[in-house]
């Protein structure tokens, strides 16, 4: 049988229901890794609730100006180290632990400081602001690799490079044209998380344990001391929902399932058989037993985590699927045990991705043999026949189908243009094709499959340089809405010490 803790029948005793504290093992596999967590995470929303909560005490004259100061006094000489002291004699939670350790030293006693009080809606609250504080930290990696591509796609717009599709060479596209589609897909992300912030910033504070408050708290004043734009409506999903966890992480799942096709392309890029990119030796791996080689360990250091931000939002969905809708520990803490974890690895891998675009190079020798070898004017040529000689267009794409084929077995490269061998593929059908050689050298040329792309947000450099200029604005307005959130939060603890000064 397992040794039975005696914490919770000292004379700190929190509960007449209850006999004694929780059991050692329950200690140790539940509460004290949950304390450890809220300790290191939440500690600081704990006691800025605390102290918006003393505030409106003095509103309510519940309790006078000068105890809601000796208490928040109390409050902020609270330390990690304190409270851990006092884990034992608070059932190892962190709100009792707060809680006892204020009581212990105030003199005189406040009898009424947490009258009509919960933890269902402090520890709602306090997790919220710790969530919400993270998803912005998220932001600003994502803000930081957004900057990181752009840039990057600023300075290769004219470099062609192989684009493929069924994973065969397609068309040419540069390297710029490639990362502004990064740089896109990434700003919609981060729009995406700003958008779920402004939702999600409802304050759940004052909904009590499950049906609201006995005494008229004003939530909405409680809302904005704590940084939120409003008050949580109904009591019910303020203690019961946790669909803010449940946005933020799905959002991490399609970010982390984006990242990793374009980090695919990077590794694909990266390996002998490409040989397209290359990394400074401080970000490259070996191989112990090749001597030959150099590896790329850290962008399957970042596949692999883009991993974790997709895999771990069915746990946490999985916690919550099929759970009556009220305030549940099984909600509130197991079934978001791993969101930090999600979180920890969005930022992870955003940063080391960062780390990556910012010192990557191009070989553009490799790029342009690769360019090359291929027949990419294909499509051109297609068009040519049509819009130039009058071929009907499924027609002009089976000739020049045909035409590079009958090159290749000739063992002919793209620009070892033959127009008698195209005249005469296309003369057997019936069509009269008399086309010199600099046109079919043109159209097979590198750089024409570059430059000569004329609808908007193709690889076309003026077209890709004018898509940038879009984006770097778009991250402008994007990165302001950021730094207002930060402000606001940052502006909390100074609001709410004001708000209990002017206290009467």
């Amino acid at each position: 049988m397992s040794k039975m803790s005696q914490a919770g029948s000292t004379d700190h005793s929190l509960t007449g229901r209850i006999a004694s504290g929780p059991s050692d093992v329950l200690i140790d596999e539940v509460l004290r890794p949950q304390f450890d967590y809220e300790l290191a995470n939440l500690l600081p929303d704990y006691l800025l609730i605390e102290q918006a909560l003393l505030a409106e005490y003095v509103r309510l004259e519940v309790l006078t100006a000068d105890d809601a100061r000796r208490i928040a006094g109390l409050l902020a000489a609270i330390t990690p180290e304190l409270l851990m002291a006092k884990a034992a004699l608070s059932m190892t939670d962190i709100a009792f632990a707060i809680e006892t350790m204020v009581m212990q030293q105030l003199q005189p006693d406040v009898p009424r400081w947490h009258v009509d009080r919960s933890r269902n809606d402090l520890q709602a609250c306090a997790q919220l602001m710790g969530g919400r504080r993270q998803l912005l930290m998220v932001a600003d990696g994502l803000r930081a690799l957004i900057k990181t591509a752009i840039d990057l796609a600023g300075r290769t717009t004219h470099i062609p490079m192989p684009g493929y599709t069924h994973y065969q060479a397609a068309q040419v596209i540069t390297p710029g044209f490639y990362f502004s589609a990064f740089a896109g897909q990434m700003l919609r992300s981060l729009e995406q998380l700003l958008a779920i912030y402004r939702v999600i910033n409802e304050c759940p504070l004052g909904a009590g344990a499950l049906s609201g408050q006995d005494l008229p708290w004003d939530r909405e004043r409680l809302a904005l001391l704590l940084g939120f734009e409003r008050a949580q409506p109904h009591a019910l999903p303020s203690v019961a929902s946790r669909e803010w966890a449940l946005r933020i992480s799905a959002e991490l799942a399609i970010l982390g399932t984006t990242l990793s096709r374009f980090v695919t392309d990077l590794l694909l890029w990266g390996s002998s058989g490409y040989g397209f990119i290359d990394l400074p030796d401080q970000l490259a791996g070996i191989s112990s037993a090749m001597p030959q080689k150099k590896n790329f360990p850290v962008l399957e250091r970042i596949r692999g985590r883009t991993a974790h931000m997709s895999a771990l939002f069915v746990d946490l969905a999985m916690g919550q699927r099929s759970t009556p809708f009220t305030n549940l520990v099984e909600v509130s803490k197991e079934a978001g045990a791993n969101l930090m974890l999600q979180l920890m690895s969005a930022r992870s891998t955003l940063r080391l991705l960062s780390l990556v675009l910012e010192h990557l190079r191009f070989r553009e020798d490799r790029l342009r043999a690769a360019c090359e070898e291929e027949f990419f004017g294909g499509f051109r040529l297609a068009n040519t026949l049509t819009l130039e000689y009058g071929l009907p267009y499924r027609r002009a794409q089976v000739l020049a189908g045909r035409y590079i084929m009958a090159a290749m077995e000739r063992d002919l490269k793209p620009m070892d243009v033959d127009p008698s061998l195209l005249a005469e593929i296309c003369a057997a059908e019936g069509y009269a094709v008399d086309m010199d050689s600099s046109t079919l050298q043109h159209i097979f040329a590198v750089e024409t499959n570059v430059i000569e792309k004329q609808s908007a947000g193709s690889t076309s450099p003026p077209a890709v340089e004018e898509l940038l200029k879009s984006q770097r604005e778009q991250l402008r307005a994007l990165e302001q809405h950021l730094q207002e959130r930060w402000s606001r939060l940052q502006a909390v603890p100074e609001g709410i010490r004001t708000t209990l000064e002017l206290a009467q």
